[in-house]
C-alpha cells in the first residue's frame, strides 16, 4: 500500500462531465441526472483500502444525512480489476449493500473519470457548488486507522453546510490521504 495525498485540484474548477455504469444495477449515471441539486460531492473510494475502510461508515452516515438537502453524491471506484479483483463491479456492488451506502458507486473501468478529476488516492472527496464549480477537496476529517481521532467527517461536513448556505467553503483545506489509486500498468498520471 502506498499512501497517497490529494492532488488539491484548483478551487473554481469545473466538474468534469462523465457518465458511468452503477456497480449493483449496470445502470449508467451521470452529474446531469441532478439538474436541481444544490452541491455535487463526488467521492473516489474502493472496496480493499484500509483508509476507506476506516471512513466506511461515515461516508454511509454523511450519505444518508444529506441526500434529502439536494446534495448530489456519488461514488467511484477507479482501481485496475486486474490488479485488485476485490475492487470489481460485482464486489462493488456486495460493498455498496453491506456498507448501507444511499448513493450510486459507479465503476470507472478505463480510469478516464479519475484522470479528469485528477484523483491521486481512496479516498478522495471533491465538493461542487450548485454551479458545478469545485468548493471543496481535501479530506473528510482528521481520522486516520489508528490515531484515536473521532470520525465525524468534520471537515467535509463544513464545506457541505457552507456550499448548502450559499457561502464558499474555509480556504484551509486539508488534502485526504489514503491508498494510491491502482493504475492500469503503463497508464500512470504525471502525479501518481
Amino acid at each position: 500500500m502506498a499512501l497517497k495525498p490529494s492532488t488539491m485540484l484548483p478551487l473554481g474548477t469545473p466538474a468534469p462531465s462523465f457518465t458511468l455504469p452503477e456497480a449493483a444495477s449496470g445502470e449508467m449515471v451521470s452529474l446531469d441526472q441532478y439538474p436541481d441539486a444544490h452541491a455535487y460531492l463526488v467521492m473516489f473510494i474502493c472496496n480493499h483500502c484500509p483508509y476507506v475502510k476506516h471512513v466506511r461508515p461515515e461516508i454511509a452516515r454523511l450519505a444518508r444525512d444529506y441526500q434529502s438537502r439536494e446534495v448530489a453524491i456519488l461514488g467511484i471506484s477507479s482501481n485496475d480489476i486486474v490488479t485488485h479483483p476485490d475492487d470489481g463491479p460485482e464486489l462493488m456492488a456486495k460493498e455498496k449493500a453491506e456498507a448501507g451506502y444511499v448513493f450510486p458507486y459507479l465503476h470507472d473501468e478505463t480510469q478516464a473519470v479519475a484522470k479528469a478529476f485528477r484523483a491521486a488516492c481512496t479516498p478522495d472527496f471533491f465538493l461542487f457548488d450548485r454551479d458545478r464549480l469545485l468548493a471543496y477537496r481535501g479530506q473528510l476529517d482528521s481520522s486516520r486507522p489508528g490515531n484515536g481521532l473521532p470520525l465525524d467527517g468534520g471537515d467535509l461536513r463544513s464545506a457541505l453546510e457552507a456550499v448548502l448556505a450559499g457561502r464558499s467553503p474555509a480556504l484551509d483545506q486539508r488534502p485526504s490521504i489514503g491508498c494510491n489509486i491502482k493504475w492500469k500498468p503503463g497508464a500512470e498520471p504525471d502525479w501518481a
